[in-house]
């Protein structure tokens, strides 16, 4: 068991090369008729800023899907991978308990239960349990992938995923959110800095609606609002550390 609340690890493995030009390139196509190439030439000379904006505002989306990010996640839950794989416009490979040993007890611990020692002494002693549950069943010849139905719902994966620039904005709209389960935030936190480094302009503006356009569109608001994307990345840093 982890000493300290868990927090996963995210790597962008791969992404688009000049994902911010090739978008603009992608969307003046459409409009213009000099050749593909020579578009993504004249975007990786001078990159239009605006026009990246203006079509995000404009609802013109398609050209965002040109850019695709590959991310390799660690030390996630499979609660939380359990969400994660509801977003259909993406691709995942996860870890298989069929074929991967599980020899250690490797769950996520949420804050909530690693601050309260009786939560946590109650915790920690079910995850022992269950995984000596699951140890047993193999010995007496039980399949590992039956053995591992006794396992929690917090047992730790790694996971690899890409998404194109359009589903990620998607995915950040909806869990950076505050009222998102908190290691969903952490994930979508992490990932969106890691797209800010590698395609600042795509991800200048990424996130909840209070974020994007300056009010909350949740029909239950959480009454907490980010007041901008600096607030927003500060803020779930901070809870990350807490």
């Amino acid at each position: 068991m982890p000493s300290e609340p868990s927090v996963c690890k995210v790597f962008l493995l791969a992404h688009t090369p000049e994902p911010d030009e090739l978008v603009a390139a992608a969307a003046r196509i459409c409009y213009s008729d000099v050749a593909a190439s020579d578009l993504l030439e004249r975007e990786s000379a001078k990159l239009s800023r605006g026009l990246l904006a203006e079509l995000w505002r404009s609802g013109h989306h398609s050209p965002f899907e040109h850019a695709s990010f590959t991310f390799g996640v660690d030390g996630l839950s499979r609660v939380a991978s359990h969400q994660l794989v509801r977003h259909r416009v993406a691709s995942f490979s996860q870890q298989s308990q069929r074929y991967v040993r599980m020899d250690a007890e490797a769950v996520v611990l949420p804050p909530t239960i690693a601050g309260n020692p009786q939560a946590r002494a109650l915790f920690e002693g079910q995850v022992k349990a269950a995984h000596e549950a699951c140890r047993r069943l193999v010995e007496m010849g039980v399949p590992a992938e039956d053995a591992r139905f006794i396992l929690p719902h917090g047992w730790e994966t790694r996971l690899v995923l890409t998404m194109n620039a359009r589903e990620l904005h998607h995915f950040f709209a909806l869990r950076l959110c505050r009222r998102a389960q908190w290691e969903i935030r952490t994930l979508a936190r992490l990932m969106l800095v890691s797209c800010r480094a590698a395609a600042p302009v795509i991800f200048e503006t990424a996130g909840p609606s209070c974020v994007r356009e300056g009010e909350c569109r949740e029909s239950r608001p959480c009454g907490r609002p980010y007041k901008n994307m600096e607030d927003l990345l500060e803020s779930e840093a901070k809870t990350e550390t807490d």
